[in-house]
């Protein structure tokens, strides 16, 4: 039906529509009605990603133009940190002939000068006024006693006492794996080849023993330093992506990575019983040598493959930057002390500063500089960013 020209339908739409407008204007007059909106409006979170959403597409075209300048910075910082492997690479040439040195006076192959052997200690002045009162007293006791000293050769078990002093490495060793440890008389890195692809090497040299006819063990850990495709922002430094380990050739009996174990069997239809003895994995320092493979074989890992990628990736690290370059002072525990000091030290900060949001306003708190993200916080001088590489190591599958 029409009225006055118009569909009766189109009328009945109209008419609705103006009581819903009424209606509407009715409710928002209402106090209650407005205090329960604006309560729904505050709740709504306010994230960056949807301030982004509301604004102009021009400025959204100039937000993307910035992202690509951001994609060029990352290329360029993986160039810088090529660079940076390349200067490692060139002072590790430097240290090696010390580090050789170090690896005469364990073993006992040399013997060091007196100037050599001379070190002052930071107590040295109250020690000697201790040992000068007491030598006045017992000088002929401590003659007779020095000279039944014994004499062993080098530094016994320096590499297996580093081994002890550090937890990382302590929980990997198994009872049987310390004798083995033992014989252990260096460890090296090795770098890459300059235009090889970005890698290092662990060597683990063992004097002639009854487990194994290897005098070298070695893991590889392959590097790489470019943005992923996917995700260039993520990009935060070189990163290792995978290992490769090395056969160990254990002499009969001797392989502590497996155990023999017993199992009945019974027939099915004799019901006869016999028992078989057959090989499983078990838990040693030395499966550090057959690692998990990453994702690049073209399989997924599990949650526990993955962590314990991640862990071998971490244990490598510590090795290179921070067990060969310093192993005295891992052996005196010195450096074990150190680390220690360090890790309490961010975990007090950040204590600190946890406590200082709770009782004070964001305006009137002071930012720690060592608590966040350090690449935020520091300069970009060289030293800094190579030390955040070599403290922070991204650990990525």
């Amino acid at each position: 039906s029409f009225s006055d020209g118009v569909p009766s339908d189109s009328v009945e739409a109209a008419k609705n529509a103006t009581d819903t407008e009424k209606l509407t204007d009715q409710v928002m007059q209402n106090p209650r009605v407005l205090a329960a909106l604006q309560e729904r409006l505050d709740s709504v979170p306010h994230t960056p990603s949807s301030y982004i959403e509301t604004l102009p597409k021009a400025v959204k075209r100039r937000i993307n133009a910035l992202k690509q300048l951001q994609v060029r910075c990352a290329h360029i910082e993986a160039k810088f940190y090529e660079e940076v492997h390349d200067l490692e690479r060139k002072y590790a040439a430097l240290y090696q002939p010390l580090f050789d040195k170090r690896r005469e006076f364990i073993t006992g192959d040399v013997e060091p000068t007196d100037a050599e052997s001379e070190w002052h200690s930071e107590n040295e002045e109250e020690e000697k006024l201790a040992g000068d009162v007491k030598n006045k007293v017992v000088i002929t006791e401590k003659e007779a006693a020095t000279a039944e000293e014994p004499n062993p050769k080098g530094i016994p078990e320096f590499w297996f006492t580093i081994f002890r002093n550090v937890d990382m490495l302590s929980e990997l060793v198994q009872e049987y794996d310390e004798p083995i440890l033992k014989h252990l008389q260096d460890i090296k890195v090795k770098f890459s080849d300059p235009g090889q692809p970005m890698s290092f090497v662990l060597e683990f040299h063992f004097e002639p023993n009854d487990y194994f006819t290897n005098s070298v063990l070695t893991k590889t850990y392959k590097m790489k330093s470019e943005p992923d495709k996917a995700d260039p922002f993520s990009f935060e430094g070189p990163e290792i992506v995978d290992c490769d380990g090395c056969t160990i050739d254990w002499k009969k009996g001797k392989n502590v990575t497996v155990k023999t174990i017993k199992k009945k069997q019974k027939h099915k239809g004799r019901g006869t019983v016999r028992t078989i003895t057959k090989q499983v994995p078990n838990e040693s320092f030395f499966n550090f040598f057959s690692p998990l493979k990453g994702k690049s074989d073209g399989f997924a890992l599990d949650e526990d493959s993955e962590f314990t990628l991640a862990s071998d990736f971490e244990i490598g690290h510590f090795f290179r930057e921070r067990i060969v370059p310093r192993a005295v002072l891992y052996f005196t525990g010195e450096a074990v002390e150190d680390d220690d000091n360090f890790e309490e030290g961010e975990e007090g900060e950040e204590e600190e500063l946890e406590g200082d949001e709770e009782g004070e306003d964001e305006d009137d708190m002071e930012i720690n500089p060592k608590v966040g993200n350090f690449g935020a916080t520091q300069t970009s001088s060289l030293c800094c960013t190579v030390r955040f590489l070599k403290t922070f190591p991204t650990l990525r599958q």
